[in-house]
């Protein structure tokens, strides 16, 4: 049986009625907190490049920030802060899963890029 893609939770840059969140950079400074959970993130450069876990992003003009719920097994009280900046800020979160590359979906995809 293929093993489950983990969960993936888009924080986007939007509060729940509509207003744009404030400051401008607020997606790249809460992945830039984040830096030190993950895999290869040690060391004193770790803060030099965003974790696998944490990672902003853009979605057509909205800046969003993809939390991979693996982080909630190596870091629960990470994952908890993370969460808990969305709900405080009350942000909308949409929960995703990233499909396998052997998905009709994905292949699909792929042809249509070639």
């Amino acid at each position: 049986m293929a093993e489950t893609p983990p969960t993936e939770y888009f924080i986007q840059g939007i509060t729940k009625s509509g207003k744009k969140f404030r400051p401008s950079d607020w997606s790249e400074r809460l992945a830039g907190v984040m830096s030190m959970f993950g895999p290869g993130a040690k060391g004193p450069n770790a803060y030099l490049q965003y974790s696998l876990y944490v990672r902003p992003t853009m979605l057509d003009d909205l800046k969003c920030v993809i939390l991979d719920s693996r982080l909630r097994d190596i870091e629960p009280m990470a994952f908890d802060f993370v969460m808990n900046f969305a709900k405080d800020n009350d942000l909308v979160v949409t929960e995703a899963c990233e499909l396998p590359h052997e998905h009709p979906v994905q292949q699909a995809r792929k042809r249509a890029f070639l």
